[in-house]
């Protein structure tokens, strides 16, 4: 098995656990000086895990975050000055949401980061679920923000996603580009029937690509550059799978899916679809390969001290943000009113815990968690490991010494 780190940016200083300076600088995620602790915070951790032995590092994309919660605005450019501070671990934005992106320029700022990093780049991608920004960023292509629930909005959110994908793997594995969309308002040259008056004629003739100019001068095709250092582009993700249209869809396009879910046996359900999906499109995968899960990590000296550390701080700010996208009906019991939502206050970390949504003590009591996904997926590629509740809200060193705990304890245990 692989370890990867699920970085989800939060400026220091920020949320319930500094609540007067959030209240005093808001909006926090506007201030230069917080941000600037950020990226300190990030680049620390980046470059501590590949010391310390983490085979990937992935970052999320969200935009218009004033509270300063899930600060990752683009995470190309973010894992570009990564690339440049480390040597070996893997570098995942998970992922970069393709409605809120031009397809060409998507794949031109992929192929770039591929060759900043000398191919430690994996791609993740993803479809968007806050309106928030998802809708403002997707106009261009009448896309709103996933929903997952059959509805209209939601399908054409599938469908654009599908189709951007489409043009950047053209874009990447075709010396020239000539393309136009029935999915989207999108032609590839514009106007589609040629554009004239390139001045350039002769040059292009001379060392572009064959095919760029037709016999009238005109550009009938163009050529997107670089390729990938990668043949033929990066290895793709998609975070988190959870529709079984998306596992489906992963399977046939041969994207390694990250599942976030605490329902039980419901991993392996999602696990047993990409796989019999996968072997339908010639892959031969054992359970659990090229297939990652998620799990929120609190790890300290021993349950009880991993209780005190992250219990009071971690849950609030979780809770108070994902409670309202409905994440916390996975802690729901019989004991609940089955007619009211899970309140943030019941979103509390031994919940997270009891149901597998978090691993939360000793080096032993993480060891039995991973143990007991492996029963259930033997054959897991990846586990990774969110920090949600650690930077920009435990002191740096904590962080750094917690990270170090899992690598030396953990992580010998189950590498391949």
């Amino acid at each position: 098995m692989k370890f990867s780190l699920f970085m989800n940016p939060q400026i220091p200083g920020s949320g319930f656990a500094a609540e007067e300076n959030a209240k005093a600088l808001r909006p926090i995620g506007r201030d230069p000086g917080s941000y600037q602790k950020l990226l300190h915070e990030v680049r620390e951790i980046a470059v501590h895990a590949d010391r310390i032995g983490f085979d990937a590092l992935m970052l999320t994309e969200h935009h218009f975050h004033s509270e300063g919660f899930e600060f990752s605005v683009n995470p190309l450019m973010v894992l570009a000055d990564l690339a440049a501070r480390t040597e070996r671990i893997l570098l995942a934005p998970l992922g970069l949401v393709l409605p809120a992106w031009d397809p060409i320029r998507a794949a031109e700022d992929v192929a770039l980061l591929d060759h900043f990093s000398r191919g430690r780049l994996r791609l993740g991608i993803a479809r968007g679920y806050q309106a928030r920004w998802a809708n403002v960023l997707g106009q261009r292509w009448r896309s709103q923000a996933a929903r997952s629930d059959g509805s209209s909005s939601d399908d054409r959110n599938f469908d654009v996603f599908g189709e951007l994908l489409h043009i950047m793997k053209m874009a990447w594995t075709q010396e020239t580009l000539r393309y136009k969309s029935d999915v989207l308002d999108y032609q590839v040259p514009a106007p589609y029937d040629g554009i004239e008056g390139w001045p350039a004629q002769e040059w292009t003739r001379t060392f572009g690509a064959p095919g760029e100019l037709d016999d009238q001068g005109r550009i009938q095709r163009v050529s997107v550059v670089p390729r990938p250092y990668q043949d033929p582009h990066p290895e793709l993700w998609q975070p988190f799978t959870i529709s079984d249209r998306s596992v489906i869809r992963a399977a046939k396009e041969d994207i390694l899916p990250w599942m976030f879910t605490p329902i039980p046996g419901e991993h392996r359900k999602k696990a047993e679809l990409y796989r019999a999906e996968a072997a339908r499109n010639g892959r031969d995968y054992k359970l659990g390969e090229h297939t990652g899960i998620l799990k929120i990590v609190g790890m300290a000296g021993s349950r009880e001290e991993a209780i005190a550390t992250y219990g009071s701080r971690m849950h609030k700010d979780f809770a108070s943000f994902f409670g309202p996208f409905g994440y916390l009906e996975v802690l729901r019991t019989a004991d609940d009113d089955s007619a009211k939502p899970i309140s943030p206050e019941k979103g509390d970390f031994k919940r997270m815990a009891d149901v597998q949504m978090a691993l939360i003590g000793g080096p032993d009591d993480v060891k039995r968690g991973i143990e007991a996904m492996l029963k259930e997926i033997p054959d897991l590629e990846w586990f990774g490991l969110f920090m949600q509740g650690q930077q920009g809200v435990l002191p740096l060193d904590d962080v750094k010494r917690n990270l170090e705990m899992f690598a030396e304890h953990v992580i010998p245990e189950f590498r391949d």
